[in-house]
């Protein structure tokens, strides 16, 4: 489990062959083999380590789901450590467990913030609930607008140099993770028609 608070952002060292190396320096600190890391907000599991880098096995189907399919060296990617009992939940309740990739429509700035602004189909943005979290790329975000085909989110200052959204470009195809709660109530609520 994680909260969505991006602790590092790293660079991709290699992506291909089901291994991913990311170059990195906080999230070491702690860290040993077979730890949660949640990589643009992917959990995967550490195979290998070394003094400046981490080595992850990526599954076909993470590859499938996620953006970590298309991943190039040189590329940035949001860290976090999994939680524990002492971590404090500033974010929200993260299962590292992306449903599908968003594409990033446009990033507006609007004072000191940038307003995001993603696109994805109906079937994900059901779930996507106005002033509800919603995580993208790993980064733990409060909806602020959402329509029949997009939502927004604003991005403060810390977000924009803590994280690698803003060295995204419109296109880009983003890992999205839906609010977990959403998705139990539908649940819940279809076992409960069924029954009636």
């Amino acid at each position: 489990m994680f909260t969505g608070i991006v602790e590092e952002v790293g660079r991709v060292r290699r992506g291909e062959g089901g291994e991913l190396v990311v170059e990195c320096s906080t999230i070491l600190e702690g860290s040993g083999l077979g730890d949660s890391i949640a990589v643009n907000g992917v959990d995967l599991t550490v195979r290998a380590m070394d003094s400046d880098s981490m080595t992850f096995d990526v599954m076909p189907e993470t590859f499938r789901r996620s953006n970590l399919g298309s991943v190039q060296a040189g590329e940035y990617v949001n860290l976090e450590r999994s939680v524990t009992g002492a971590t404090r939940m500033s974010g929200h309740v993260v299962r590292g467990v992306v449903e599908t990739t968003c594409t990033l429509d446009s990033l507006t700035p609007e004072g000191d913030a940038v307003i995001a602004r993603f696109r994805t189909t109906p079937e994900y943005l059901k779930y996507i609930v106005m002033k509800g979290p919603v995580c993208v790329d790993g980064v733990s975000l409060t909806v602020m607008a959402r329509d029949e085909e997009s939502f927004s989110v604003s991005l403060v200052q810390y977000t924009q140099e803590h994280t690698n959204i803003m060295r995204r470009k419109p296109g880009d195809q983003i890992n999205l993770e839906t609010d977990i709660f959403a998705r139990y109530v539908e649940q819940l609520l279809e076992a409960r028609a069924a029954t009636t």
